[in-house]
């Protein structure tokens, strides 16, 4: 089975090289198919998230699946060959289902990249870069991920990137109900983030989003305010915590503008939390006094404080995707059998039809009856036993007693040798 995963994560490299190779929405068809033309029949799967992208695919070399990132993102490839990651076969399997799981995210046993990978899947099925095999993977690792949640405390605590922001605001700002908290962008992130906030006591939530119709179908659900992005800039003097994560390609928040807002708030306090990769807000904001900037390479420190009690889980969700990645594979190799089965059949049926038709013509011209069944049966048994008795003897000349007796075991002979 050649199925490779390559990609590069929180864990190996800077927001900035996970920046320039994130995939937009707007990228994601034609990288899928070009991915796919790089062989023939072969299948691909990007994930493409804040903290990782990940390259799945079926018949593709990593060689060449890394010369086509680098070229697809423009970028050096030796500053890619120093965080990428590579996984073959089982491996890649396992891997794909222990991101799935939660296992190898920035917050362990988050669930929100469960949603991010099934997401990813739907869009390579519409995009045509899937059948059979990347199919079945994924279709396997769901249902571990499933079963992972079912039969373990992996998600029994609510740890996630979302919810480490919140309690960063709590640390800052004890207080939440009396705090005024701006969300910029309105995707299923910042909906985590809103609900945490509300948990936690804050009341004065302002939704800022491109689509002003997006951010006013999420404050009718949590209450608060709704503004577009060209509105930040009235509201931001306002905001004591701000939390940001758009899909924007371009900040949203520049130095210059929180330096404005500071000014106008008399250099009270501002928390700035940028959870988007590519970054909302400019690095240069952290500069400023009385602006405390973080990104998520910063809320590490945060999320493991909140990840002793799923360790133990997390032990047991290893077993399983350990367990489910080896059961694939047999899976995958089964389809090889079942492939040279059918084809041993189809060739034993073909010389059966072959001779039988010669012996019915045979019997039609009106010869002998007998003779044409003894010379069926010789050659019948002659054409089935030709391979086989090659097999065998090519294994005792070479001395190899094992496929001897594997070739012996196939034919019934096992106890007769």
């Amino acid at each position: 089975m050649s199925l490779v995963a390559l990609g590069i994560n929180h864990k190996t490299a800077s927001v900035e090289l996970r920046e320039k190779i994130a995939f937009s929405p707007d990228q994601m068809v034609a990288a899928l198919q070009q991915l796919k033309s790089l062989n023939d029949g072969g299948e691909a799967v990007i994930v493409s998230t804040c903290n990782r992208t990940e390259l799945y695919c079926h018949k593709a070399q990593s060689e060449q699946l890394i010369e086509w990132l680098v070229n697809f993102h423009n970028i050096s490839k030796d500053e890619l060959e120093q965080s990428i990651y590579v996984h073959q076969g089982v491996a890649a399997v396992n891997h794909l289902m222990r991101v799935s799981c939660g296992l190898d995210s920035l917050v362990l046993g988050e669930p929100q990249i469960l949603g991010q990978i099934k997401q990813a899947y739907s869009t390579a099925k519409s995009a045509g870069s899937i059948s059979l095999m990347m199919d079945k993977l994924f279709q396997r690792t769901f249902s571990v991920a499933k079963k992972v949640r079912t039969e373990t405390n992996i998600g029994a605590n609510a740890v996630s990137v979302a919810f480490a922001a919140v309690s960063l605001a709590k640390q800052i700002f004890s207080e939440l109900a009396q705090t005024n908290v701006l969300l910029i962008g309105a995707g299923e992130t910042i909906e985590l983030v809103a609900k945490h906030l509300i948990e936690a006591g804050a009341t004065n939530i302002t939704v800022a989003n491109r689509t002003l119709a997006r951010a006013k179908a999420m404050t009718d659900e949590i209450g608060g305010t709704a503004i577009t992005l060209s509105q930040i800039p009235d509201h931001l003097a306002q905001s004591d915590v701000v939390i940001s994560s758009t899909a924007s390609t371009l900040p949203i928040l520049g130095k210059g503008m929180v330096e404005e807002a500071t000014r106008s708030r008399r250099h009270q306090p501002m928390l700035l939390i940028d959870i988007a990769v590519p970054r909302d807000i400019e690095s240069q904001v952290g500069d400023l006094d009385d602006v405390y900037l973080y990104t998520v390479d910063d809320l590490q420190g945060i999320v493991e404080q909140n990840m002793a009690s799923r360790r133990a889980a997390a032990d047991q969700a290893e077993i399983i995707t350990v367990q489910q990645a080896d059961e694939f594979i047999a899976w995958t190799r089964s389809l090889k059998s079942i492939d040279h089965i059918r084809q041993y059949r189809d060739q034993s049926m073909a010389t059966k039809d072959d001779l039988l038709e010669k012996a019915m013509a045979k019997l039609a011209s009106g010869a002998d009856s007998e003779k044409v069944l003894l010379e069926l049966a010789n050659k019948l048994t002659n054409k089935l036993i030709h391979s086989p008795t090659r097999a065998m003897s090519a294994a005792s000349h070479a001395g190899d007693l094992d496929k001897l007796t594997v070739i012996a075991d196939a034919l019934g002979m096992a106890n007769n040798h």
